[in-house]
């Protein structure tokens, strides 16, 4: 995995936009919620080429991700 860090200025733009603009549980929710539409239309509707699999497999997982670090909802302590 590559690790790029963000400058000053974008990390404060960011915490901006998740601490001021919108609420990190609400966007976490509307992730998991996409992921999961996602996810089902991918299984239920194309037939899924072997190539494609690992693809949508880092997708969903990146995106769980990014939920989970605005919300730690699956975090098990």
């Amino acid at each position: 995995m590559n690790a790029n860090h963000f400058s000053e200025e974008v990390e404060t733009r960011l915490k901006g936009f998740f601490n001021e603009i919108i609420d990190s549980k609400d966007m976490a929710k509307t992730i998991r919620e996409v992921n999961y539409l996602l996810s089902l239309y991918f299984m239920r509707s194309r037939k899924t080429d072997e190539t494609e699999l690992p693809n949508i497999d880092d997708n969903f997982y990146w995106l769980n991700r990014l939920a989970e670090v605005l919300d730690p909802y699956l975090d098990l302590k």
